[in-house]
């Protein structure tokens, strides 16, 4: 399904969206581990502001200038659940995934990286 999302789009903004995603991921992934801040209380915030996303959405296809703002506001989020996910896969604060839990937590940071890939692709390519 992105292969066939990135064929809408020229090589040279696909491959741009991949430098940044890579960056944004490697940093943040640093970031997960060597900071002290606690993000696994956040978890309903995250849920909120998913939902709130949603309904920007909606709006942005009626309100062409929202696009923008929707884009910036999912590679936040996205990037604020890539680093909760993480720390819930470190488990060096109070919550973490049990041991059981590996493919739902590999799927969880699959999909925050494909999202912030997606957000950041649609931003650059939005005609």
């Amino acid at each position: 399904m992105i292969a066939t999302l990135c064929s809408f789009y020229s090589p040279r903004i696909v491959m741009t969206a991949v430098a940044m995603t890579a960056a944004i991921v490697i940093a943040l992934t640093v970031y997960a581990c060597t900071t002290t801040t606690d993000f696994t209380f956040c978890g309903g915030f995250l849920f909120v502001a998913v939902i709130l996303l949603i309904c920007l959405g909606l709006f942005s296809l009626f309100i062409p200038f929202l696009h923008t703002f929707y884009c910036v506001l999912g590679v936040l989020v996205f990037s604020i659940y890539l680093i909760f996910d993480t720390q819930l896969i470190m488990g060096k604060f109070g919550n973490q995934y049990v041991i059981d839990d590996y493919i739902f937590a590999a799927l969880n940071l699959y999909l925050d990286i494909v999202n912030i890939f997606v957000y950041i692709l649609s931003l650059l390519g939005h005609r």
